[in-house]
């Protein structure tokens, strides 16, 4: 393998030796020339966990931890980001009422926090259903992603957040009124509409003409690790491959490159990204 030329970061990826291909596909990502990724916890149900209070999530946080130390292990850096699935509050929807998983999800967030103040993780994940859920859901979940907003501003931290297509123009608001930098709010699978810090699938055909605006982004393959889904949303070679084909190309250029996988997740998240 040829030496990594430069960092190349993956804001959003799952990593599931339960469910999916587990280290070999952090080993793919390192050899395309991947060097440092985001770790996001799964859906509680991809561990076989009906939460029924915060503390039932620390199973799937562990998981989360201890996957990212045999990850560190086949080279990249690894940076954990923890949290709750919004779509836990449909998902769960024949077992209890959506209000009490909004109860519980809420307290997970809380427990998740509280590995952010312990340095286990560098980020919260929460956010609201990207498909129509009703009026009650839709109230609910907001109060969710409220609390994580607070909770995120509590322990200076950022916060990914999956949410709807589009630019969700609310939330900078929503982050202000919590005591949060919306600067440091990451809308997960974006597009350059939204007001909160982009997150781009590394496919994206918006990107060289992004990259020119100056404006600070983030790409994602936002793989799921599921062997039921191979290579969903895309494989985790996507990110570098995508960002070292259009260097390749002229597309975007060496500075676009670092503004990407060096400048905006070190400003967004408070990390060090180096080689």
């Amino acid at each position: 393998m040829m030496p990594h030329r430069f960092p190349i970061t993956d804001d959003h990826i799952h990593i599931d030796p339960l469910n999916g291909r587990g280290i070999e596909a952090a080993k793919e990502f390192f050899r395309a020339g991947g060097t440092h990724l985001f770790l996001v916890s799964k859906p509680s149900w991809s561990f076989g966990i009906m939460p029924t209070c915060g503390d039932d999530y620390r199973r799937a946080f562990d998981a989360t931890l201890a996957v990212a130390q045999e990850v560190r292990k086949v080279g990249p850096v690894v940076f954990p980001v923890l949290g709750v699935h919004p779509a836990e509050i449909t998902h769960f929807a024949e077992q209890r009422p959506p209000a009490e998983s909004a109860r519980i999800m809420t307290e997970g967030l809380e427990v998740a926090a509280e590995y952010v103040r312990e340095g286990r993780a560098v980020a919260l994940k929460s956010g609201r259903p990207h498909y129509d859920a009703g009026e009650e859901v839709a109230r609910l979940s907001n109060r969710v992603l409220a609390r994580a907003l607070v909770l995120a501003a509590r322990e200076g931290c950022a916060l990914q957040i999956h949410a709807e297509s589009g630019p969700c123009e609310d939330v900078p608001d929503m982050a202000r009124d919590a005591g949060m930098d919306p600067t440091r709010v990451v809308k997960h699978f974006a597009d350059p509409s939204t007001p909160l810090v982009p997150s781009l699938i590394a496919r994206h055909e918006a990107i060289p003409g992004f990259a020119r605006t100056g404006r600070g982004f983030m790409l994602e393959s936002d793989y799921m690790d599921e062997l039921a889904r191979p290579g969903a949303v895309i494989g985790p070679r996507s990110v570098p491959r995508f960002s070292l084909r259009l260097l390749e190309q002229g597309a975007i250029d060496e500075e676009a490159l670092a503004r990407c996988h060096v400048d905006t997740p070190t400003r967004t998240y408070g990390v060090e990204i180096v080689l």
